[in-house]
């Protein structure tokens, strides 16, 4: 079957869309928070790769029904999409809120001493038990580990993929007159998100993996992208609950 100019152009705005989208700032520090927790440039891309499959799977699926279903499945979309909206400004404060606390929590532990006068407790500045010794994290600044799948990376793509400008991308589904240009046009866009946001956490894995050898630059990079991600979080609640622009459209 050969393609006319329109379908080519359609499947062309499919890639290049996908590689624009994944560059979108809530995305960026949402990976961020992930990517702190491995000291390893390498394993960003596969931290970037989960999380672009897990965005592709439901825009995947929604996007199928809507080229078969057409203008009465994207008005109910349209229609949810500021709740899920919100419900990704909380998981971008959740995730930086969990940066800080294991931050915290590595920095200090709590022991119980029991002693002839009675117990009490002892706080004591340490490294959580395994911090830092992820398999991969202390091989060097850039070790090719395996390849991997990361849960957590799917998980959160899965809630960036059917809220935000995402919503760009399935506005032209219903004017596709082919069913499999519109599959091929949300394949290749699912296809340049996942490169774009591997290579974006490429990027993100070199400070950390840089200062792996300083607890205090690790860390302030750490807080960072704690705190940005849940600035970014309530910005983004605001902007669709309030009606606010703090974020840039």
């Amino acid at each position: 079957m050969e393609l006319d100019s329109g379908a080519l152009a359609a499947l062309t705005l499919g890639l290049l869309l996908g590689l624009k989208h994944a560059t979108d700032a809530d995305h960026v520090v949402a990976v961020s928070t992930i990517v702190g927790e491995y000291r390893n440039a390498w394993r960003g891309i596969w931290v970037g790769a989960s999380w672009g499959l897990g965005h592709t799977t439901p825009l995947l699926v929604l996007g199928t029904v809507i080229l078969l279903f057409k203008g009465p499945v994207m008005d109910r979309y349209e229609s949810a999409a500021p709740v899920l909206e919100f419900g990704v400004g909380a998981m971008l404060v959740l995730l930086g809120a969990q940066v800080l606390w294991n931050l915290r929590r590595r920095r200090l532990h709590v022991h119980e001493h029991v002693e002839n006068d009675g117990s009490h407790v002892h706080i004591h500045a340490t490294h959580a038990p395994g911090a830092g010794t992820d398999a991969g994290q202390s091989h060097g600044f850039f070790h090719f580990g395996k390849p991997f799948f990361r849960v957590k990376s799917f998980t959160v793509g899965i809630a960036h993929g059917l809220a935000g400008s995402a919503a760009v991308m399935l506005v032209l589904l219903p004017t596709l007159s082919s069913v499999w240009v519109g599959v091929g046009y949300l394949v290749l866009f699912g296809v340049g998100t996942i490169l774009s946001m591997s290579a974006i956490t490429l990027a993100l894995g070199v400070p950390f993996a840089a200062t792996g050898g300083s607890q205090r630059l690790n860390r302030a990079v750490a807080i960072t992208a704690g705190v940005a991600s849940s600035v970014i979080g309530v910005a983004l609640m605001s902007d669709t609950m309030f009606g606010t622009s703090l974020l840039p459209i």
